[in-house]
């Protein structure tokens, strides 16, 4: 698996949405944006479901949750926050809220557990209560 291609690929993604969640409806540029993310979307499902699939399966047990697995573009948020770039001028991302998808987990007694799909380094968050808790998976 090539994980710096894959990062590489969410890493476009997420840029792209954080312009658009900048922008307002009313801007000429807003469905070719959202177009452009379509077509990454689904170019992103295409390439890499099978094994962020296998990722997802392994948390969902490990959670005990039998909320359905969704493709992994589901997972992405809709908005980012770029963090300052580190040494090596990678810039790495926060996400706060409610972005993600839900899941359900008698261990977290109705809480609100989601999980966000998150690059450099591709990793899954887990969020409980609007509030990033742990890295839950990272690529190799």
């Amino acid at each position: 698996m090539n994980w710096e291609k894959l990062d590489k690929e969410l890493t476009e993604i997420v840029e792209k949405k954080n312009q658009l969640s900048a922008m307002d409806y009313s801007d000429e540029k807003y469905d070719d944006l959202e177009e452009a993310i379509h077509d990454l979307e689904d170019d992103f499902n295409e390439n890499y479901e099978s094994v962020l699939e296998k990722e997802f399966e392994k948390i969902y047990t490990r959670l005990k949750s039998d909320t359905d697995i969704l493709l992994p573009t589901a997972y992405i948020a809709n908005k980012y926050k770029p963090v300052l770039p580190d040494a090596n001028g990678v810039v790495t991302y926060e996400v706060t809220g409610r972005e993600g998808v839900p899941i359900e987990s008698d261990q977290f007694d109705r809480q609100d557990v989601r999980l966000v799909l998150v690059p450099n380094p591709v990793r899954i968050l887990m969020i409980i209560n609007g509030k990033p808790q742990k890295d839950i998976w990272k690529s190799r």
